[in-house]
């Protein structure tokens, strides 16, 4: 599992390579947190290109950071996922609270709306 963690203005771009499971959800978390708590972030994008596989970890992960940005006015978009990750996106039902784009550059469009 690789993480890559960019800030642009407010918004955290986190970008995943791997399985995203139980093993990469522990120290993700930890890592986005720090980032959240320390440096203003607003926003999360969850560039999921590199993702191979994901479980309920990396869902529960993805949840977990859409509630705590939402208590602080933020949002949380999903990028570039394959299409298997998209229908379990869709089967956990994740895509009715969090938008899903086919890139980045789409949901940084998104973010920049300020569309709630």
């Amino acid at each position: 599992m690789g993480l890559e963690l960019k800030k642009l203005g407010d918004t955290l771009i986190v970008r995943v390579h791997g399985e995203f499971d139980l093993g990469a959800a522990g120290y993700c978390r930890k890592e986005i947190d720090k980032k959240v708590r320390t440096e203003g972030i607003k926003d999360i994008v969850f560039d999921l290109e590199g993702v191979t596989f994901i479980d309920s970890s990396g869902l529960g992960l993805i949840l977990g950071r859409y509630r705590i940005v939402k208590e602080n006015g933020g949002r949380v978009v999903i990028s570039n996922a394959e299409v298997r990750i998209v229908k379990i996106l869709d089967l956990s039902g994740i895509n009715r609270l969090i938008p899903v784009y086919p890139s980045t550059s789409q949901a940084l469009r998104y973010l920049a709306r300020g569309v709630v």
